[in-house]
């Protein structure tokens, strides 16, 4: 009885993240992009590189690096001009609050799920170039995978279990083959897989340069394009971050 339920389950986790690959592929898309010659902007590829979250971030560290909001090491923002230059500042400013000063993540995540960060989104698709909604390529296939590995692991158990059986076998090796049969199929058609960007849209980030402006334009594309990991600023990184380690090195410094 235990290995006709071990089957049943490998089946349908197979089955499962199969279908969920297969609706993946039919949402991306499938025209050629439209002004794929344009400059992108740095909320654009920001979007393209790391989602909606990294434009929030790219947002907070722009206010904070023209002085128009304050990032603490400590994990908290605070206003310094209420005045946002753009909608995704003005939701950022509204994310905090009429008391000027909240903590970095509820912010983050506010401003991530705004109408503004969305638009930015909207346009990219629209454009061709960002995955629309149910279209997440890179985790569908991370569902496959592990769905293949839990199948080839629940057929190495049968085996243990009940020792050799035929027939359980290939019905095993059924599931089996089709997660690695649309595993490749995904590589063939999707390759490379991204979670915001399109395959256009990845080679349109890796191959536009993205506007900078001094020092300060260097680092919002840094932030853009590789994240906040990526900051030369070790108080910066612990704002964004929260990672005590970096406070707590800072804290022996002074």
């Amino acid at each position: 009885m235990v290995p006709f339920l071990l089957l049943l389950v490998a089946w349908g986790a197979a089955g499962v993240s199969c279908v969920r690959l297969c609706l993946a592929g039919a949402r991306r898309p499938a025209r050629a992009p439209r002004d794929s010659g344009r400059q992108l902007t740095l909320y654009e590829a920001a979007f393209l590189a790391g989602g909606p979250h990294r434009v929030a971030e790219l947002a907070l560290v722009s206010m904070h690096l023209r002085r128009r909001l304050l990032l603490a090491h400590t994990g908290w923002a605070t206003v310094v001009d209420p005045e946002g230059r753009d909608e995704v500042e003005r939701t950022v400013i509204r994310a905090i609050g009429p008391e000027g000063q909240s903590p970095i993540g509820p912010v983050r995540a506010s401003a991530a799920a705004a109408d503004a960060v969305r638009a930015v989104a909207d346009r990219l698709v629209d454009r061709g170039l960002a995955m629309p909604r149910g279209a997440d390529m890179a985790a569908a296939v991370r569902a496959v995978r592990g769905a293949a590995l839990l199948v080839a692991a629940l057929g190495a158990a049968v085996l243990v279990l009940g020792g050799p059986d035929t027939w359980l076998l290939v019905w095993f090796a059924l599931p089996l083959a089709l997660a690695l049969g649309c595993l490749v199929i995904a590589r063939i058609e999707a390759h490379p897989y991204g979670s915001w960007a399109s395959p256009a849209g990845q080679r349109l980030l890796a191959a536009c340069a993205v506007p900078g402006d001094g020092a300060a334009g260097d680092t919002l594309v840094t932030v853009a394009v590789r994240g906040v990991d990526a900051v030369d600023d070790p108080a910066l990184r612990a704002a964004l971050t929260g990672r005590t380690g970096v406070r707590k090195l800072l804290g022996a410094r002074e």
